[in-house]
């Protein structure tokens, strides 16, 4: 394999635009071809002097990348990745990796068994800020894990889903398009979820989905969690507004991410970590500090690990067994708001 490794971008929407800029600029990584019936992407590709295919079919029939990268609508993901795999080409998949996790079981024994790199693209486990928190939580600064809080509050407009009647309908709520991200970080710092036991209430712009819902989750290791999402809400407490992640977005200097541990307490993205200083007491004064890190983009950071899997020099980060358990917990969540019952997950 040469140093410079050739990929192929499947579907050029929003996050596909953004892979191929990514591209562009990283080194030992060069966009080889697009796949995409749209005319934004014919446009796109005569631009870049780039090839473009309708199809994976056509692509490999006349390419041989060394790593693709699925930025296509969900539904088909599975489709598409079983292709690549039977290619034996690695693939980096957008979250979430499937439209069920029955898709997402198939499509990742297979890659185990003809040993295929899968990553998925849960890009929020690049950032430094979740990286340095990360390391806080290891290093037992804030002690035993207890609880944790996600907040994932905003409002999208009414052109958002006019653009793409797809987004009314019924399981293209918030629940399925905004929590994976959410769901895969707190499986990050947390560990495995055990129950969950979610509400959710219709949207009140009369679409076919929910527009908030919420979700008591008991971890493996004992921490309960509690997450709570809405589109319908106007409010700056989701990672979108104030994480700085995504200059589209504009920031607020407010915190989304809540870890309570048995000596301290964390708030994210803003690296707040509450302790005491002496005696653990209620009555006693708690003292905060701001923990520094380095800003970088995330989503290069990405695409440099997805260069490095297909040169065999690392391990996937976000492999597509930890997409497959991230999607059943988002599946777990669906059924017991639409049950109204517990629901255990597999183990």
């Amino acid at each position: 394999m040469s140093n410079t490794i050739n990929l192929v971008l499947v579907g050029l929407g929003l996050v596909g635009k953004r892979h191929a800029d990514i591209i562009e600029k990283t080194e030992d990584a060069k966009l080889l071809a697009i796949v995409d019936l749209s005319e934004d992407a014919h446009n796109y590709a005569i631009e870049k002097n780039l090839p473009i295919y309708g199809s994976l079919e056509d692509m490999f029939s006349e390419q041989s990348p060394d790593g693709i990268i699925l930025a296509t609508p969900t539904p088909l993901h599975s489709k598409q990745g079983l292709i690549c795999i039977n290619k034996k080409c690695p693939i980096m998949i957008e979250k979430p990796i499937a439209n069920s996790s029955q898709e997402a079981c198939e499509l990742v024994e297979k890659a185990e068994n003809m040993g295929v790199p899968v990553l998925v693209g849960h890009h929020r486990r690049y950032n430094p800020i979740i990286q340095k928190a990360k390391n806080i939580i290891l290093s037992g600064e804030i002690g035993i894990v207890r609880a944790v809080h996600a907040n994932c509050w905003f409002y999208k407009s009414d052109e958002y889903f006019n653009v793409a009647p797809w987004r009314k309908k019924a399981g293209a709520g918030p629940i399925s398009v905004n929590l994976a991200h959410d769901i895969d970080l707190l499986r990050h710092f947390c560990g495995e979820i055990e129950t969950v036991q979610a509400q959710a209430v219709d949207s009140i712009r009369g679409f076919q989905n929910e527009d908030v819902a919420g979700a008591l989750l008991k971890f493996r290791d004992g921490a309960i969690g509690t997450i709570s999402v809405s589109d319908s809400i106007v409010s700056p407490w989701s990672w979108e507004m104030t994480s700085k992640e995504n200059p589209i977005y504009p920031s607020a200097q407010e915190s989304c991410y809540l870890i309570g541990g048995s000596h301290g307490s964390l708030s994210i993205p803003d690296l707040n970590l509450w302790s005491y200083k002496s005696e653990r007491d209620w009555w006693q004064p708690l003292s905060s500090s701001i923990i520094d890190f380095k800003i970088s983009d995330p989503l290069h950071k990405q695409i440099t690990h997805f260069v490095n899997v297909i040169k065999r020099e690392e391990a996937p980060l976000v492999s597509g067994r930890e997409g497959l358990l991230t999607l059943r917990v988002i599946e777990a969540i669906q059924k017991s708001a639409l049950t109204q019952k517990l629901v255990k997950l597999e183990m």
